[in-house]
């Protein structure tokens, strides 16, 4: 390897795409192909990237497999930064393969770490955990350590474990510091301000507050019953009472909770879970019928009585009720929550997060870009979305993971 393409490769190894790009921008050989890529991706310009990386790829050819492998790597972090979730994950793994044949062990584990990245992405926790297990970040360069523990902080906020989240971004902040890269310390950093911003509001007995992912942690440990409403179930403890495919009966529960100890009036209950202005028998009669599927539902956390007034929800064993809602309530918050990680999505990968088909994907950011909460660049295949953050709240729990108990 001639001197320029050493002084490149350092240069992007300590965050300087410039200086890189300033030693090899003239030059067309694979080596200076990859890193004119690698540099570009690092500036931001993801498509031209892939392009530069696939041409280094077909130029070093299949009697160089390993540096092929380390195209075909880059190739997947860019994938990964531009959320191109569908990228093929069987062309990494056969990357990955190849460099540790080769013994090149630090690209190998950070192969692994793209993968776990984008199993945390699409909220695969359990796959991601697994794949975690076999890697040992104290091998590894500062940076990959520090990729390593924002993994690690990551599945931990998504399980709402905050003591292991605050030390895994401790450790993620040192090795960033270490390796000396201005973008990564400002992913750590980004990663940190999640633990001390609002992440849900907390409703009870008429009073309502925000709560931070701890508070959030110690709220579901307690002993009382909790009507959720960032995942639409009823839970005590490990007991849980899902709702998410029954809207009307979570409507009742939630308007129940949120009046909890006092009672509902039945028109208020008929406007929350029907939508109904103006009442007639057949409302009344649906209500009863709806309360009574409740009532059955809730059986070993509440009863539900009817009072003169109305309904009242009168929790066993005298047990505390309270609501946890979303910190900003508003339609297709499950989209905005994805977006609001600063990175441009395109409708295919919010559907593959999201669990959703792309179609309905696409309506919700229409809905949102006519009232002008998203924006989009690009045509066709190639358009994403983004959105700025929404200020001073954190989105975890508006993302598709299951939380304690569930």
């Amino acid at each position: 390897m001639d001197s320029l393409i050493t002084a490149a490769a350092r240069a992007l190894a300590a965050g300087d795409p410039l200086g890189a790009l300033k030693r090899v921008a003239l030059r067309d050989d694979a080596p200076a192909l990859a890193l004119r890529g690698i540099a570009m991706a690092q500036l931001g310009d993801f498509a031209r990237a892939k392009e530069l990386l696939r041409k280094a790829a077909r130029a070093f050819g299949p009697k160089e497999p390993l540096a092929r492998a380390r195209c075909i790597v880059a190739e997947a972090e860019i994938a990964l930064a531009s959320r191109d979730l569908g990228w093929p994950a069987e062309r990494l793994d056969s990357a990955r393969s190849t460099l540790k044949a080769h013994g090149d062990h630090l690209n190998a584990g950070f192969a692994r770490y793209l993968e776990v990245r984008r199993l945390l992405l699409i909220g695969h926790l359990d796959e991601a955990e697994l794949m975690l297990a076999d890697l040992d970040p104290s091998v590894f360069s500062p940076a990959s350590r520090a990729f390593h523990e924002l993994v690690v902080a990551g599945i931990a906020m998504r399980r709402l474990r905050t003591k292991e989240a605050r030390p895994a971004l401790a450790r993620a902040k040192r090795a960033a510091h270490q390796a000396g890269i201005p973008a990564l310390m400002a992913e750590v950093e980004s990663a940190s301000r999640v633990l001390n911003t609002p992440a849900a509001r907390l409703i009870a007995r008429g009073d309502e507050r925000l709560l931070l992912l701890e508070d959030v942690e110690a709220l579901l440990a307690s002993k009382g019953i909790i009507v959720d409403a960032c995942r639409n179930v009823v839970r005590q403890a490990n007991n849980v009472v899902s709702l998410a495919k029954r809207p009307v009966l979570f409507a009742l529960a939630r308007a129940l909770g949120e009046a909890w100890p006092r009672d509902v009036p039945r028109n208020l209950l008929l406007a929350r879970a029907f939508g109904a202005r103006f009442v007639d028998e057949s409302h009344r009669a649906r209500l009863r019928v709806e309360i009574g599927r409740l009532r059955r539902t809730l059986r070993k956390l509440a009863d539900i009585r009817a009072t003169k007034g109305g309904f009242a929800l009168v929790p066993q064993r005298g047990r505390d009720v309270v609501v946890l809602a979303r910190p900003v309530e508003e339609e297709h918050a499950d989209v905005l929550a994805f977006l609001t990680d600063g990175e441009s999505w395109s409708s295919s990968a919010l559907a593959l997060a999201l669990g959703a088909s792309q179609r309905t994907v696409q309506r919700a950011l229409d809905s949102l870009a006519a009232e002008g909460k998203v924006q989009w660049f690009g045509q066709a295949r190639a358009r994403r979305w983004i959105t700025p953050p929404v200020p001073g709240f954190t989105t975890i729990l508006l993302l598709p993971a299951p939380l304690p108990g569930d």
